[in-house]
């Protein structure tokens, strides 16, 4: 133990310049987003993930507090890494410095680079509720970020002449703002707002309105005797692998083949996205019960958008909206039309390898959802209220992990989910994963692995694998088997599928990065529209990514990406290609960041997703789509080390089109430009 004592004091006195010459402690979400987050060519909700993902890194967790969940939901650390870090910080108490992880014989250079922006030392130190304020107040962890974002050329929906159902109701700008102070396992306290482009600024409190069309607020206090957990205001739950009660927090397939498949048992979150669906808003509490049982408690009374109709002068919501926005009369008078109300209990019980819980879960909804019916929605949820139990168990076993969860619909079907990572050697992990869910199966909050946006008529297994050839080199890849028993939406039978990944990664320093991927996603879908003979067929859907991340000097990098895709459906066939260029050069306090990508596609099937860089804590990954340029410039000035300015914009130039988007967002001709500031203070 002295031995490495010393040693991690004399690795922390190498870095110390190093240290001190950090500008910001900013996560590299960039490199993040290429290592660990889902395939970007799917119309999946990344903004949300994104939010999800930010909202615990902005404030970067305690080594010598954090628990090993949380260490698990960052998806850096196997599940060999996390034991040997937590066995070292019981041996040898807490960590002095970040470059103590160097000795620790299973974490290597590049997981100590994706880990550090992400994580703190500091003392392990939490007085109770006595001078609860005083901490607050002097705390140094806080922010306040305010955005402007606007389209600068005038888009439909703000022209008297265009039609009125698409007129928007608001100005073009869209407004943000975020606050937050937090202690790690102390207290956290803050609010969002947001007004989207198109919308009205309204002070009207019988409509849920106060001035921004969206506010959020939370508070937080940890660690307080018995009460582990107290959080009022907007939270979300996490929860076993996410069937029952899944915060939004899980990864899915990607690029990371391993860590991602199990979901962290995180228990109650603040939420602070600009999200305006998928949270709870009321209290919710974490109880200790004794040394190894805790009472996890929540209550939720929230409004939220639907489409209401009158069905023999009974008034139903035919459908829920997600989108968030309320500028036309449509959306506007969809608007928190209806309550949803939302209370629940998990009763956990922890030893130092086993995890495990009993989950109770009702949604009760003030208006009965009857859904408008089609072929394919005939086993979708009806009526005003929706009952799960379930029970999750999670085992860990130095190098291996056991996780699960069963939940059951009282009215409806079962859901079951079931995994393994093992690190099979200090070269090989590998990760499996079974699922099974009906088609009657209904949860309102879940967030577990499958093909579909929710967990529902779907069987599958997944095989993932990691092995790292030498310190440079690693490859990995993933193959998905899945079924669906009954139809889905645009596939009117049921049906088989598959999908499989193979990646390279070359790092020889830690100023490259290379790699190079591919991946094949094979699913059943319609051929025709013509009721009441469907047709459908194999559709087969190939991406390539060539990628080269290097920095010539420690202030100038450049990144090159080429990125392909191709689809096959019957006799059909399409491709895409996007060649893209980024610079970014940090020069004293300023950083500034650029792309120019030339994209062609020839049809929505072989869109290209591509991650852009943004403001802090704002997001952007475009669908190119046609044919065309996209470009980017991104300028970072530090004012002072409390003080950060972002400037931003952002433009797509297409060939041979004389409008750009439809309805309300269509702008007339072929360009589209963008420009958002943001400023950040630290109090």
């Amino acid at each position: 133990m002295i031995k490495s004592v010393l040693l991690a004091i004399f690795l922390a006195a190498v870095f110390l310049i190093n240290a001190q010459e950090q500008k910001s402690k900013d996560p590299n979400l960039e490199k993040l987003i290429d290592e660990i987050f889902p395939v970007q060519d799917e119309d999946f909700n990344y903004e949300e993930l994104y939010e999800n993902y930010a909202q615990l890194l902005s404030n970067p967790l305690n080594l010598n507090l954090a628990t090993e969940e949380q260490l698990r939901s960052l998806s850096i650390l196997t599940t060999t890494q996390l034991f040997d870090f937590l066995q070292y910080r019981k041996d040898n108490g807490p960590l002095l410095s970040f470059y103590e992880l160097q000795v620790i014989s299973s974490f290597n250079d590049r997981v100590i680079n994706l880990l550090e922006p992400f994580v703190s030392i500091s003392d392990a130190d939490n007085a109770g509720l006595k001078g609860l304020l005083k901490r607050v107040v002097t705390e140094k962890n806080n922010y306040f970020v305010t955005r402007f974002e606007r389209t600068i050329e005038s888009k439909a929906g703000y022209k008297n002449s265009s039609p009125q159902s698409i007129q928007y109701s608001g100005s073009p700008y869209k407004v943000y703002n975020r606050f937050r102070i937090n202690a790690n396992g102390d207290f956290s306290f803050g609010f969002t707002t947001e007004k989207d482009a198109g919308e009205k600024f309204t002070w009207n409190p019988s409509q849920h309105q106060l001035g921004f069309d969206y506010v959020s607020a939370h508070g937080q206090i940890q660690n307080k005797g018995i009460v582990k957990n107290l959080i009022v205001g907007d939270y979300q739950a996490q929860f076993g692998q996410g069937l029952t009660l899944g915060g939004g927090f899980g990864m899915g397939k990607g690029s990371e083949t391993i860590t991602t498949m199990r979901r962290s048992n995180l228990g109650f979150t603040p939420y602070t996205s600009a999200a305006e669906t998928g949270f709870f808003r009321g209290v919710s509490s974490s109880v200790s019960m004794g040394r190894l049982i805790s009472l996890h408690l929540f209550y939720s009374r929230n409004n939220r958008d639907g489409n209401s109709v009158l069905n023999d002068s009974t008034e139903t919501i035919s459908s829920l909206y997600f989108s968030g926005f309320h500028r036309t009369k449509n959306e506007i008078d969809s608007r928190k039309n209806l309550t949803e109300t939302n209370w629940g209990a998990v009763l956990q019980v922890k030893t130092e390898r086993l995890d495990a819980g009993i989950i109770a879960h009702q949604t009760v909804f003030s208006t009965a959802l009857h859904r408008n019916p089609t072929l394919y929605n005939q086993f979708a949820f009806d009526g005003s209220s929706n009952t799960n139990m379930g029970y999750y168990a999670n085992y860990t076993l130095r190098n291996f992990s056991l996780f699960s969860e069963v939940s059951q619909s009282l009215h409806g079907g079962s859901a079951v989910v079931a995994g393994l990572l093992a690190s099979v050697s200090q070269a090989l992990d590998i990760s499996l994963l079974y699922r099974s869910y009906s088609k009657n199966y209904y949860s309102f909050y879940s967030n577990s692995i499958s093909e579909s946006s929710t967990p529902q008529n779907e069987k599958g297994i997944y095989w993932g694998w990691k092995y790292k050839l030498s310190k440079s080199h690693f490859a990995s890849g993933y193959i998905d088997l899945f079924q669906f028993p009954w139809l889905r939406f645009i596939s009117y039978s049921p049906s088989n599928g598959s999908e499989w990944m193979l990646r390279y990664n070359y790092t020889p320093s830690k100023a490259v990065l290379i790699f190079v991927q591919m991946r094949q996603e094979e699913k059943n879908r319609n051929l025709n529209s013509d009721a009441p003979n469907y047709l459908t067929g194999n559709g087969i859907k190939t991406n390539y990514w060539i990628n080269a991340d290097y920095k010539v000097s420690p202030s100038l990098g450049f990144k090159t990406r080429i990125q392909l895709s191709t689809y096959q459906l019957e006799k059909k066939s399409s491709n895409g290609i996007a060649l893209i260029q980024d610079v970014n050069y940090d020069w004293r306090k300023f950083s500034f960041s650029a792309r120019f990508a030339l994209f062609h596609t020839d049809s929505y099937d072989t869109r290209l997703y591509t991650y852009e860089k943004d403001a802090w804590l704002a997001f952007s990954i475009p669908a190119l789509q046609g044919v065309g340029t996209r470009r980017y410039i991104l300028i970072q000035y530090r004012l002072s080390p409390k003080i950060d300015l972002w400037l931003r914009w952002a433009a797509t130039v297409y060939e041979n089109q004389d409008s750009v988007g439809s309805a309300g967002e269509q702008v007339t001709g072929s360009a589209r430009n963008d420009f958002k500031f943001q400023f950040r203070i630290k109090l």
